[in-house]
């Protein structure tokens, strides 16, 4: 009594095209999301790689955790800084996270 009846619709013409148009705002998402967020972060990674790689005895670099040092020693995954005289601290690779132009330290 209260309830009208429900009846189907003709399906539209071109309905074809109307559901590719449906994917179309979720692949124009996906498009920016891959270049705000997705291809920086790569480069981004890609470029700490290299300057992991790159790094040498006698590098500047500032870790992780702030502290700023001079690099006396490199293993594998492993890089022993020297922090003060006669102080020295091994950390991984990975808690480098800027490496210093020469001559920075003295300046500090």
């Amino acid at each position: 009594m209260w309830i009208s009846n429900a009846f189907a619709q003709a399906p539209a013409a071109g309905a074809d095209s109307n559901g590719l148009m449906s994917f179309l705002p979720l692949v124009l998402m996906f498009a920016v999301l891959y270049f705000i967020m997705i291809r920086p972060q790569m480069k981004r990674q890609k470029e700490t790689k290299a300057m992991l790689e790159s790094l040498s005895v006698g590098d500047e670099v500032v870790t992780v955790g702030g502290i700023i040092g001079k690099v006396t020693a490199l293993k594998d995954q492993v890089v022993t800084v020297e922090i003060s005289a006669g102080t020295e601290v091994q950390m991984q690779k990975g808690a480098i996270t800027t490496v210093l132009p020469k001559g920075s330290l003295k300046s500090a």
